[in-house]
């Protein structure tokens, strides 16, 4: 597991930590975010980023990084949220967090000199009516925060809809759809991997037992020998991953996928035509 990856996990393990110290040792009603105040939520998150970013100062993210999620989920079990970065402030890392998940820090993406860090699309489960929180990490260390509140409940226990046995079959497939681009333009790219990603609070339909966790950890994305990002993530990440992504092509990419049982998946994508040979 790379230093990065090891990383995500300390803060992933420091914040359950942290969690267990004051601010969600009971359980919530499903609803429980809808009837927080202001102040509750802030506090909330106080020490959500105390655990994952210690003493660093966070300041107003706005112009800097946007977050975009529905006000209201039409599935808790797949919500969109894009991330947009400014080109003008140069960023090495984002984070997600969506604060009452059991599992709060949903993904740290660090970027590479491959990557077109402008806009990434993702889907993840939402548990309860909460806030969400996008902090970009400047070239510098400035750490750039901003917010929005997602009405969704039950994102995390809800049923796949199929067998664990359908779930699991293909695991590990992974597929590259790239959209029309320009030579000498970012590239917009749209990754696909098969994997249920059972975060443990799942009931398997049938047996009535819960289905024991399996997740991804981490996904590596490189185009020729440049890094595009890696990405640290735990079982707030919805099942059957979808991330959209802009890099600088450089090659072929290549994507390195390992999950919580230390399986690993590799694949190569040819490098898209409209580039060769700029």
């Amino acid at each position: 597991m790379s230093a990065s990856a090891n990383a995500f996990r300390a803060a992933a393990l420091s914040l359950s930590i942290a969690l267990v110290g004051g601010f969600a040792v009971a359980p919530r009603p499903a609803a429980a975010g809808a009837f927080d105040d202001p102040a509750e939520r802030e506090a909330r998150w106080g020490a959500i980023a105390e655990a994952i970013f210690k003493d660093r100062k966070r300041v107003d993210g706005e112009g800097v990084v946007g977050l975009e999620a529905p006000q209201r989920a039409l599935d808790a079990a797949l919500v969109p949220m894009t991330l947009t970065l400014s080109d003008k402030t140069p960023i090495k890392a984002v984070y997600l967090v969506i604060d009452d998940n059991p599992a709060p820090l949903a993904a740290h993406f660090e970027f590479g000199p491959a990557a077109d860090p402008s806009r990434i699309d993702l889907r993840v489960r939402v548990n309860v009516y909460t806030n969400v929180h996008a902090v970009a990490e400047g070239a510098d260390g400035t750490l750039y925060e901003t917010v929005k509140f997602v009405k969704a409940s039950g994102g995390c226990s809800a049923p796949m809809g199929m067998s664990d046995e359908e779930a699991m079959k293909g695991i590990g497939e992974m597929r590259l759809k790239l959209a029309q681009g320009e030579p000498g333009e970012p590239q917009r790219a749209t990754l696909m991997i098969r994997h249920p990603n059972f975060n443990g609070m799942q009931m398997n339909q049938v047996t009535r037992d819960y289905t024991p966790a399996r997740y991804i950890r981490t996904i590596s994305v490189s185009s020729g020998d440049a890094k595009v990002f890696d990405l640290s993530t735990d079982i707030s990440l919805a099942s059957n991953p979808v991330i959209g992504f802009s890099y600088r092509p450089q090659g072929e990419v290549k994507v390195s996928v390992l999950d919580s049982a230390d399986a690993r998946w590799d694949k190569s994508f040819p490098a898209p035509t409209a580039h060769l040979g700029d």
